[in-house]
């Protein structure tokens, strides 16, 4: 049976921002937190290294903003990245407040423990040993447990948003605004529609979109594939971040290696044990991301090989167990003993830098639709994103949008959403269809639009997807949702999104790589990908 869900604010996705977010806003507002799990299904358990923030007299507001302008190359906006950066030690006390066990330090003045990653010119990483994100998801979801004025919704896969223009109750001289989001109860196997006065996206990013990842399973894009559909811009999807460092082996599923092994004197070593980083960056292992991973990437295509390795074995087996005690034991799970022993390694997808367009309060091109987190905008990051900054953008957005909601009430009735019609659709019995596109997706994605691109890979990608776009309306025009259509719908739209803004780049910068124009030019200009307008995004008669 269908059946609608009323709330003031509704949030979609249940990672660091739009947890922040649902404990930032006042009681007196009803609140429901959308997981595709359960409450701690997002991204921000896997984070290991930590919060960036300016915390000691030695650092500076300025300092930290000209090495994530100097990370960013050029793209970064100075007011989202000036913002953020002076709000990070009071999202930090927050997080403390919350009961967050960051790592101290009997020595320290701030009586916690600082390290220092790629690209930072100090020690400014506050963290949990080597579990930071999992450390602030339990604490963040330890407190909205206990509040009454939150619901959880577990298990539920956003479908898609609801709009005045999609309901055609946009009169001419009105905004498009946001009025809810059809979502899929995974348990019960039906879609429900939930109206809000507010709705909130918090999906984190779309690195599931390449065959290799150090995301969840979720990490499909949805969020930034539904704001998409409905009219909101998007911006710089052609720069996705590639971590370095994941573990490799054919047992260690998306196991990332923290960027703080290399913060605390891990060397990246050839097969026959040669340090090379040297070579591409001065900063050597410090080098910002962008640089470390396409230096592995050159060397493993040199040399024909399946990896390389991370050594940190060099400092004393305490240190490493102190500092690293998560890394550890998995890689010792799988007979790695890394006080003794490199750590075989490959790049892998790990953060999406661009996505939907917002301001410095989460505000996006419709009313009364937020995004915050990795599948905002906001120019934070530019061309590629400093290390520890994520976990410090979800604390700051999160607060910043729940301060403008709290600001601003919404006392205007809401018009209902209109159940959810599958009376022209069946159930499948080509599922092995869904199966083989999700494949193919992540694969040609990986093989063309990776760390490095060539013009003519892009236009293979583009042809590939624009197949299986059609192949894929179909489907979901005639047979009932299910998780993995849904998934695989946001996916390809991603895909689409990352590849038309890759081929409109032409020149290499950050993130981006290309070996037809390696140069980067001299000015620096975001990629704005328009809206989908409702002709683009017509489904069959029966689905919104």
């Amino acid at each position: 049976m269908t059946h609608e869900l009323d709330y003031d604010v509704l949030i979609i996705g249940t990672g660091a921002a739009g947890m922040t977010l649902a404990l930032t806003l006042p009681a007196d507002l009803r609140v429901a937190l959308v997981s595709k799990g359960d409450l701690k299904a997002g991204s921000t358990e896997w984070a290991q290294g930590g919060v960036a923030a300016v915390l000691e007299a030695g650092d500076s507001v300025e300092q930290h903003m000209l090495d994530t302008e100097r990370a960013g190359a050029g793209l970064c906006d100075p007011a989202a990245v000036r913002y953020t950066v002076e709000q990070s030690s009071a999202a930090i006390r927050w997080l403390v407040d919350q009961g967050v066990p960051f790592t101290e330090d009997a020595e320290s003045a701030l009586g916690y423990h600082l390290t220092r990653e790629g690209g930072h010119s100090h020690r400014r990483i506050l963290h949990a040993a080597d579990a930071t994100g999992q450390a602030i998801a339990t604490a963040l979801a330890s407190q909205v447990l206990a509040a009454e004025h939150i619901t959880v919704l577990s298990w539920h896969t956003a479908v898609d948003l609801v709009t005045t223009e999609k309901l055609g109750l946009q009169a001419p001289a009105e905004r498009n605004r946001c009025l809810g989001a059809y979502l899929y109860n995974r348990q019960q196997d039906e879609v429900i529609s939930c109206r809000a006065r507010h709705t909130v996206l918090a999906t984190g990013g779309a690195s599931k979109v390449y065959l290799y990842t150090s995301n969840p399973d979720g990490s499909t894009g949805d969020g930034i594939a539904m704001a998409w559909r409905a009219g909101c811009r998007l911006a710089n999807m052609e720069f996705n971040q590639f971590h370095p460092t994941c573990l490799y082996h054919p047992h260690a599923k998306s196991f990332l290696i923290s960027e703080a092994v290399r913060g605390e004197g891990g060397r990246l070593l050839l097969p026959d044990g040669e340090p090379f980083m040297h070579h591409f960056d001065e900063r050597a292992e410090l080098a910002p991301r962008d640089i470390v991973a396409r230096a592995i990437d050159h060397e493993m295509k040199r040399l024909g090989a399946d990896h390389l390795y991370l050594d940190i074995s060099h400092r004393s087996a305490d240190f490493i167990s102190e500092h690293f005690p998560t890394i550890q034991k998995r890689c010792m799970d799988y007979g790695i003993d890394i006080t003794t022993t490199p750590i075989p390694v490959v790049p892998a997808a790990h953060y999406t830098c661009g996505g939907i367009v917002s301001d410095l309060q989460g505000r996006t091109d419709l009313d009364h639709l937020y995004a915050i987190g990795e599948c905002a905008h906001t120019g934070l990051h530019g061309a590629n994103r400093l290390a520890s900054n994520s976990l410090l953008e979800c604390l700051v957005y999160g607060r910043a949008a729940a301060q403008h909601i709290t600001d601003h009430p919404e006392p205007v009735a809401m018009p209902d959403i209109p159940p959810w019609d599958e009376s022209r659709v069946t159930d499948s019995d080509e599922d092995v269809v869904i199966a083989h596109n999700w494949d193919e997706v992540r694969r040609f994605m990986w093989d063309y639009v990776g760390i490095v691109r060539t013009s003519k890979r892009l236009l293979r990608a583009r042809h590939r997807v624009n197949l299986l776009q059609d192949e894929i309306h179909e489907f979901y025009s005639n047979y009932r949702v299910s998780n993995d259509l849904l998934e695989l719908r946001n996916l390809v739209a991603i895909a689409e999104a990352m590849i038309e803004s890759a081929i409109r780049r032409r020149e290499s910068r950050g993130l981006h790589y290309t070996l037809d124009y390696p140069e980067t030019s001299a000015e620096a200009r975001n990629t704005i990908l328009p809206g989908k307008t409702r002709a683009q995004t017509e489904s069959s008669p029966g689905r919104l």
